[in-house]
């Protein structure tokens, strides 16, 4: 999809940069949907008072909450018994040498061993993520604990934060085009800088040497600029929501042939 593929076009601009971007509840949930571990923090019960950090493979149930699974001998699953408070930090794989650009989510809540009935389906869920864990789940010091979500903080990068309720981070959906992601991307950048300078004066009204597609999502994507003026970011909304890679590829057609 070199720029001649997507097409080219001069025309008028559309309204679509600076855009409508996911909620950051849809965010959060995105974000925990890609990671597989992050970092628990517990109360410790040797040190009153102190946080203990502790590196925790996870899952999630359809409600977005965190399953662990946990020894009994861990320091962490010793701190949950003495006080069930806890926080689970996500963050996003870094882009670029700058590791406070990445998104992350700190989920709090309340840690509880699951009972039996439970943790049968609890089981299938947790290994089709994690599936090396199957050589130690049936251990009779491993259970399945389940992290019941309290309130939810996102921080998207630079100036991008905020508080999310329990209820809206549990009744929104992973992006849909989540898992295909670093692959649109990849793809982009590889092959089609030029039509992203192109949607970027078209779209941004911005002149760029040089352009980076750093995300992406249903609404829209955002763009690292390469200007006269220096770097520069934009964010550029489709000209309509997409769901898979096919919607997105033949949006970005149109964007750059009727652009």
């Amino acid at each position: 999809m070199s720029e001649a593929s997507l097409g080219k076009h001069a025309g008028g601009g559309h309204p679509h940069a600076g855009g409508p971007e996911p909620s950051y509840a849809e965010r959060s949930r995105t974000l925990m949907h890609l990671g597989r571990a992050g970092n628990l923090s517990t109360l410790s019960r040797k040190q009153p008072g102190w946080p203990f950090g502790s590196l925790m493979p996870y899952a999630l149930d359809s409600h977005g909450r965190p399953l662990f699974l946990i020894s009994s001998m861990a320091m962490h699953t010793q701190n949950l018994a003495g006080d069930s408070r806890a926080s689970l930090l996500v963050i996003e794989a870094a882009g670029d040498d700058d590791p406070l650009g990445a998104g992350r989510v700190t989920v709090l809540g309340n840690a509880a061993a699951l009972d039996p009935a439970e943790s049968a389906a609890v089981r299938e869920l947790y290994l089709a993520r994690h599936q090396n864990a199957r050589y130690w789940v049936d251990f009779e010091d491993f259970a399945f604990h389940r992290l019941e979500v309290v309130e939810v903080y996102f921080v998207g990068g630079f100036g991008v934060m905020g508080w999310v309720s329990p209820q809206d981070y549990t009744q929104a959906e992973p992006d849909p085009l989540a898992d295909h992601a670093t692959r649109i991307l990849a793809h982009m950048n590889a092959d089609h800088r030029d039509a992203l300078v192109t949607l970027a004066r078209r779209f941004a009204g911005i002149d760029a040497e040089e352009a980076t597609m750093n995300s992406v999502d249903r609404l829209g994507f955002h763009l690292r600029l390469k200007t006269a003026e220096g770097m520069r970011g934009a964010r550029i909304n489709f000209i309509r929501e997409v769901r898979d890679t096919q919607q997105a590829r033949a949006v970005l057609v149109e964007m750059v042939r009727d652009g």
